[in-house]
């Protein structure tokens, strides 16, 4: 079993990338750079410069920590699979040869790189190495290290929220991860702007070149927001590999212009030591254009080759000037110089890391060019992906490594050179307890009255945000930002009064041509997106996360046209995971929306809103009522409340304020506000028909459609029908109040309740119709949590322009279709 403390290893148990490695303890101690003996043979052979850092000892200390980690994070992986049992037959998996190609990116990064304020994001499938990492230094418990993908233990990608040891960024779901620092450092900007410089921070992101296919990371890197981030750093694992294939053709130079264009510095990190000895050789100018010019699916198809066979499938085809530079390399010793990359030369690495810290001006981008399974039997198999070693292949590396089964979980032995660098920089990434900062005063509400007039919800909320402002330790911490949609959903009142952020001072010629006025400074509070909501939603997330990131809470607040919710949904829904707290407004929505069109109306985002954890969705109706909402989530951010994100669906259909008024008078304002925030409250009481005998009805709905429930609700009391009117403001609280109600109750084997806030919103036994612009399927389950008959009327199918009443029609929102509706429940 692992051990729960930093036990010992035999000194100089280092070196494993050659299993069958007669002496892989000298090899180490020779202080070779790339750990396979085999490599350091072709070294010799070739009669190359193996003096390979100006500092041996502290090169072959970085060789034999990487060699550990190496071993460490492969048998992680091994364990889990091979001793184990799960007993539900479902394989464990993981990723051996994509954690081995990081290794020694990783390994100077921690061991020598990074300082204590510096924030990482690890590639997914690198999560056994950052593990493996965490525990030489100090900061995972030994017990865990045979969990990875159990219960309870390591998760199978490196998470914010779940795993024991500390990590930066969430990752998981490719591109998003190595987004997450580039928005995390334009985070930090803002807040060095507005409340002091922090600590340097480098924001730091390992990720796969497959990575790079992801449309998101285009997106992000060309976004003027994230432009002049000097502080961020991506490292490219450039193995030439993803799940299924060899990634095709060359493709370095081709992204090496997209990242200038982009405004990025780029370091390539293409050849080792070795290679790059004979380079530099009579005839060396044509091996390496050789290589350069070699396509990948060829290049690879280079491992798992030998001897003469390896030599006549390089050669073929090759000018007549390559063959002679190689022929003092014997033939067992070619192919770890050929395979003789920079992403595995510490040396090379360290020095890439350094350029890109000279570069300030600008992110910086490294393509480390690696092998897929580096010092395992797997390196370079097209197929490796997610291959395991077998148990004798473990059983070798384990011997290679110099260690035992009663010491393979050993940390490194503080007596050596290796142990001691190991100590040091866990003394200097200890990180200090985070800081308390005490809850941000947002008040209970921003308006006291109604408006006099019909108003809609989109156009309350841009007031409403304005109107917080008027608290000055509330507007401080107050930080809008949108995809180009600011003035279309209603941020331009707070814009005007609280600039645009940026770097530093920007002339605006426009200011005199419109009633805008967006100045552009450091002391901006919006911060303005290009057209990209996945964008919004990683830069959201990010400001989010400035409380732990930065050492700063913010309130962060954005807007974006509520069916476009679905083309940033991976990023929504990473933030959330990630333990981000932000709210996001989604106006206007639905149908209502009616002369846009079906590509502008939403239809499913009430059941995103419903259904995603972490989130609180409403849809109030009426603008007291988001008033008091709007507070409350900002309030429970303000106070760190875990898992208090917010969902606002508003619309951009005005509304009679009288209904609420006289809701408000019947009920008081201290109890509906807190009927409000519950979830729903009775908009109408069908008083005159209580006690009479008449059959009895409920009427529930959102947002924009009450009116025509109201209509409704009147054309039922004229036929004898008593119809009650719920407002649901939130069926998040109202799902949640009674599936916690539930499960309480089966987990406890204890009789079924109704939850209170139901049995006040639904009293009796009456069926139920539910009415949203929305799909039918959010507000269907009511029926079943009252126990009563319910018809569900929604917007199940794509709209089309035309005018609201037209698209009510279509989709049985008008009083008529809804009184129907109620007659059919009755019926039931």
């Amino acid at each position: 079993m692992p051990p729960t403390a930093p036990n010992t290893a035999p000194t100089g148990a280092s070196n494993a990338a050659d299993p069958n490695a007669a002496d892989p303890n000298a090899a180490a101690n020779a202080a070779v750079a790339n750990v396979a003996a085999a490599n350091a043979a072709a070294v010799t052979a070739a009669g190359l410069n193996q003096d390979l850092a100006a500092d041996p000892a502290e090169l072959a200390a970085l060789t034999e920590i990487q060699q550990r980690v190496l071993w460490l994070a492969t048998r992680i992986v091994d364990a889990a699979n091979h001793d184990r049992a799960t007993g539900d037959g479902v394989k464990v998996g993981g990723h051996q040869a994509s954690s081995a190609s990081l290794v020694t990116a990783m390994t100077a990064l921690y061991f020598s790189y990074l300082g204590p304020d510096d924030k990482v994001s690890v590639k997914p499938h690198a999560s056994p190495v950052f593990h493996a990492i965490q525990y030489l230094l100090g900061e995972l418990d030994g017990s865990y290290l045979t969990k990875l993908r159990a219960f309870g233990g390591l998760q199978s990608y490196p998470s914010r929220t779940k795993d024991p040891d500390r990590v930066d960024f969430s990752t998981g779901s490719v591109g998003l991860g190595p987004a997450a620092p580039l928005f995390a450092a334009a985070a930090r900007r803002y807040v060095d702007a507005h409340f002091g410089a922090r600590a340097r921070s480098r924001f730091v992101a390992l990720l796969g070149d497959a990575e790079l296919d992801e449309g998101n990371v285009w997106e992000a890197i060309a976004d003027p927001a994230c432009a002049g981030l000097g502080e961020v750093m991506w490292i490219v694992d450039f193995n030439r590999q993803s799940l299924d294939r060899v990634v095709p053709g060359i493709r370095e130079g081709q992204l090496r212009l997209q990242f200038e264009a982009a405004g990025w510095h780029v370091v390539e990190v293409k050849y080792g030591r070795r290679l790059q000895a004979v380079f530099d050789r009579p005839g060396g100018t044509a091996l390496k254009a050789w290589i350069d010019a070699m396509p990948n699916e060829r290049y690879q198809s280079l491992f798992g080759l030998t001897g003469a066979e390896l030599r006549a499938r390089f050669l073929d085809g090759a000018p007549a000037d390559v063959a002679p530079v190689l022929s003092v390399v014997p033939d067992d010793d070619l192919g770890a110089l050929l395979t003789d990359l920079g992403g595995h030369d510490l040396t090379a690495m360290l020095d890439a890391y350094a350029e890109c810290d000279a570069v300030t001006d600008r992110p910086s981008v490294v393509f480390a060019y690696t092998v897929k399974g580096w010092g395992l039997p797997i390196a370079g198999n097209p197929r490796n992906h997610s291959a395991l070693l077998s148990t004798e292949q473990i059983a070798q590396l384990r011997t290679a490594q110099g260690l035992t089964e009663a010491t393979e979980w050993d940390r490194l032995s503080p007596d050596t050179a290796a142990g001691r660098l190991v100590s040091a920089r866990a003394a200097l990434l200890k990180r200090p307890q985070p800081t308390a900062h005490p809850p941000i005063p947002v008040p209970t509400q921003v308006e006291t009255r109604s408006p006099a007039k019909p108003t809609s919800t989109q156009e309350a909320f841009g007031r409403l945000v304005s109107g917080l402002a008027r608290t000055p330790e509330v507007a401080r911490h107050l930080v809008t930002t949108a995809p180009d949609v600011a003035t279309s959903t209603n941020l331009a009142g707070f814009i005007n009064k609280f600039g645009v952020f940026a770097p530093a001072e920007v002339q605006n010629y426009t200011a005199a041509d419109s009633p805008v006025r967006w100045t552009e400074s450091p002391a901006g509070q919006h911060i303005e997106l290009g057209i990209s909501e996945m964008n919004l939603f990683l830069l959201l997330g990010q400001l989010g996360l400035a409380w732990d990131l930065s050492d700063q809470p913010l309130l962060p607040i954005g807007t974006v046209y509520d069916p476009f919710v679905c083309r940033g949904l991976d990023a929504f829904i990473y933030g959330t995971y990630s333990g981000a707290r932000f709210l996001i407004a989604g106006t206007p929505s639905g149908v209502t929306l009616a002369p846009e069109g079906g590509a502008h109306q939403s239809t499913i985002t009430a059941s995103i809103g419903l259904e995603l954890p972490n989130v609180v969705f409403s849809e109030p109706a009426y603008t007291r009522a988001l008033d008091w909402v709007l507070c409350d989530a900002l309030a429970r951010m303000g106070r760190g409340e875990a898992g208090s994100s917010a969902y606002l669906r508003l619309t951009t259909r005005p509304l009679d304020q009288a209904p609420f008024e006289a809701a408000l008078a019947r009920v008081g304002e201290e109890r509906l506000r807190e009927q409000v925030l519950a979830g729903g409250y009775r908009l109408h009481v069908a008083s005159e028909l209580e006690n009479t005998g008449a059959p009895v009805v409920h009427l529930a709905a959102s947002g924009a459609v009450l009116p025509e429930v109201l209509a409704a609700a009147a054309e039922l009391a004229s036929e004898g029908v008593a119809a009650h009117v719920v407002d649901v403001t939130s069926l998040d609280r109202l799902y949640t109040g009674w599936r916690s109600s539930l499960q309480q109750d089966y987990r406890s084997a204890s009789g079924p309740r109704r939850p209170s806030v139901l049995k006040e919103l639904f009293p009796g036994r009456a069926p139920i119709v539910t009415v949203h612009d929305a799909a039918s399927h959010a507000m269907a389950w009511l029926g079943s949590a009252v126990g009563v008959p319910a018809v569900p009327l929604g917007v199940d199918s794509f709209g089309q322009s035309g005018a609201v009443a037209d698209l009510y029609a279509q989709h049985d929102l008008v009083p008529g279709a809804i009184v129907n509706a109620a007659l059919a429940a009755l019926a039931l």
